[in-house]
């Protein structure tokens, strides 16, 4: 990637190239997707709930829960869990930006209800040279985001839980143009998420059945402040909500049928499309919009969110993305996906199908995903995804059988 001559291009690049492929027939007055800070910490790590359309709200708990929705941790199996995953991104367009994330958890005490959790992520832009008037290249940089989080999870009854989560963010975009007499700084942020889980067990004819639905409010928190506050932005603040229910086929096979719905916490930016900027009194009204949604507190924009679309009612809606996505296990060794990821055309045009598989020893499971968007110019199609968990009670056992 060539001459960007300024930070904050890399982070309209990261917007844009995700969301400005919109089908041709719609209109640009009605095209009006939400804009945010850090988009990176809404990209889904793992290929299992990839795989599935980006799902995880109530999906089986497993290592990559902390995005998903970290209650689940209370209701795991394992001691115990470390998860790898790596995420080549964008590479229709580029083929050096990546996410690698590491996330697991640590269950407490001896009563099996009370997890600790954690994860890094980390994004890479890749390289960027920067050019000075003549063209001449004056600097190479790597820009990036990452953030790290703690969470604590605990049971509050034999079939709810619920969870919290703090996260630090950091987003170095910039860099300093001695040229220019520029001195960038990166932006940090803070925040938290909130999020429950309930799971019931049904019988359902003769056979026993799983029914879950959880939620998971995540990165409530600061702005983000590039270039010394001149650019503040929101974070990606999300409400996820999603129900999973799994039904027996058969001896060992198992089919899981998900379904999760999103919505950004974030208040749309105002458009100057829709003032009558012909006049003083509209462009005054515009430029007094933007002034309000700059200053706005984050908490205030959550609650603003929900009544603050151009098109009303309607637009609201419209804002929603849904996922549905099945797992099919044999002997929960091996595993089957599929699911698809709606985002409406005027918010995004993000829609794709998920494919995956995995397969899990004892002490190991990896899992790969692979994204089919549904427009071919979609920078999104074709993209893979792999994770590799590692099981704490697997790995005691195994060990432990070698000492003996």
């Amino acid at each position: 990637m060539n001459n960007i001559s300024r930070y904050i291009a890399a982070t309209a690049f990261l917007t844009a190239a995700t969301a400005a492929f919109a089908d041709g027939d719609i209109k640009d007055t009605e095209f009006n997707p939400i804009t945010t800070g850090v988009t990176s910490l809404s990209i889904a790590p793992d290929a299992r709930g990839a795989s599935m359309g980006d799902i995880g709200a109530a999906t089986e708990p497993d290592a990559n829960s902390q995005f998903w929705n970290p209650s689940k941790y209370a209701f795991a199996y394992s001691s115990g869990g470390v998860s790898l995953s790596y995420t080549p991104w964008l590479r229709k367009l580029v083929n050096d930006i990546f996410l690698a994330n590491v996330s697991g958890y640590f269950k407490l005490g001896s009563g099996d209800n009370q997890a600790l959790s954690a994860s890094l992520r980390y994004f890479s832009l890749g390289e960027v040279n920067t050019n000075d008037p003549s063209g001449a290249t004056t600097q190479t940089l790597n820009p990036y985001e990452l953030s790290v989080d703690v969470g604590y999870s605990r049971k509050l009854s034999e079939k709810y839980s619920m969870g919290v989560v703090f996260r630090y963010i950091y987003s170095d975009l910039g860099f300093s143009d001695s040229y220019a007499g520029n001195q960038s700084t990166g932006a940090s942020a803070f925040a938290a998420d909130i999020s429950g889980y309930f799971q019931t067990w049904p019988v359902i004819g003769r056979s026993e059945c799983q029914w879950a639905w959880g939620y998971n409010i995540s990165n409530i928190g600061t702005k983000v402040s590039y270039d010394n506050g001149n650019y503040p932005a929101f974070l990606p603040t999300n409400l996820r909500i999603g129900t999973s229910f799994t039904f027996p086929l058969a001896d060992y096979h198992n089919l899981a049928i998900n379904l999760d719905a999103n919505k950004l916490l974030v208040p749309v930016r105002p458009r100057e499309k829709d003032y009558d900027t012909s006049t003083t009194e509209g462009q005054q009204a515009y430029l007094d919009a933007v002034e309000d949604w700059e200053n706005m507190s984050p908490i205030t924009g959550i609650f603003k969110s929900f009544s603050d679309a151009p098109g009303g009612f309607k637009e609201e809606l419209r804002e929603i993305m849904w996922s549905l996505g099945a797992e099919y296990s044999y002997n929960n060794q091996f595993f089957l996906r599929a699911g698809y990821f709606y985002e409406n055309a005027m918010k995004g045009n993000r829609q794709y199908f998920g494919v995956g598989a995995g397969f899990s020893l004892n002490v190991v499971r990896l899992d790969a995903s692979y994204m089919l968007a549904t427009a071919q110019t979609s920078p999104l199609d074709q993209t893979l995804r792999f994770t590799l968990t590692f099981d704490m009670d697997g790995l005691k056992n195994l060990f432990g059988k070698k000492k003996r």
